[in-house]
């Protein structure tokens, strides 16, 4: 078996017999507040520690929450390997790139073209855009969303960059069907509580656990428990 790439997360590499195959686009999809930026920090960090570039573009949560949450969890996101770029409605203006790309979060083609760039200085491993939702419902139509997230997966591929993207979307139809793997995080209530649980619905190019999974997000962030069931 090849190298694979280690989400961050013990429990959820088992799952996914090992972890995932480098140089393709993966999707992390679940309802808000499920723990898809919690995962996609992990992934970013599992690179970091290894001593690669990491690039994480944040569309949601301002960078400087980002930093301040996940740096008391111990993460490690002060790192100079770690380059997380704050492209939140909430920021005075768009950052990517020395401005270069002020509005590119209203469109996904100007993100890809954004991140093409960045990449001609500088090599990055791994990629995490957190979420696409965002440009999602920014985009004038869906056909033009389409041809925007056919050109960014080819792009990423080419790129060989091992990608993490988030969406909070319920429908995520052509996200699922061209993306090599994707993961769902959800919640559950059982006699009164609410439980968390992982499933994997697509891993192109290998086996992986068919059976939904609990976790839980601790202080220390994502724990899957692969030798339990949920029910």
């Amino acid at each position: 078996m090849s190298e694979r790439v280690s989400t961050g997360v013990p429990g959820l590499d088992d799952m996914l017999n090992g972890g995932l195959i480098p140089g393709r686009v993966y999707l992390v999809k679940g309802a808000p507040g499920t723990g898809k930026t919690t995962l996609a920090m992990h992934f970013a960090m599992a690179g970091v520690s290894r001593g690669e570039n990491v690039l994480y573009v944040t569309l949601e949560e301002p960078a400087d929450n980002i930093k301040q949450d996940f740096g008391k969890m111990g993460f490690d996101v002060y790192n100079s390997n770690f380059f997380l770029i704050d492209a939140t409605p909430t920021t005075e203006r768009y950052v990517l790139l020395e401005d270069i790309f002020e509005t590119f979060a209203k469109n996904l083609e100007k993100l890809t073209d954004a991140i093409l760039e960045k990449f001609g200085a500088i090599h990055f491993s791994r990629l995490v855009v957190d979420p696409i939702t965002m440009l999602k419902m920014t985009s004038s139509t869906e056909l033009d969303y389409r041809r925007a997230f056919l050109k960014f997966i080819k792009t990423m591929m080419r790129l060989k960059v091992t990608t993490l993207i988030t969406s909070e979307m319920e429908r995520t139809d052509v996200e699922e069907y061209l993306v090599s793997g994707v993961i769902e995080l959800r919640t559950f209530e059982i006699k009164g509580v609410l439980e968390r649980a992982v499933k994997i619905t697509k891993f192109r190019g290998s086996g992986f656990d068919r059976v939904i999974r609990p976790f839980e997000i601790t202080d220390r962030g994502m724990v899957v428990h692969p030798d339990k069931t949920l029910f």
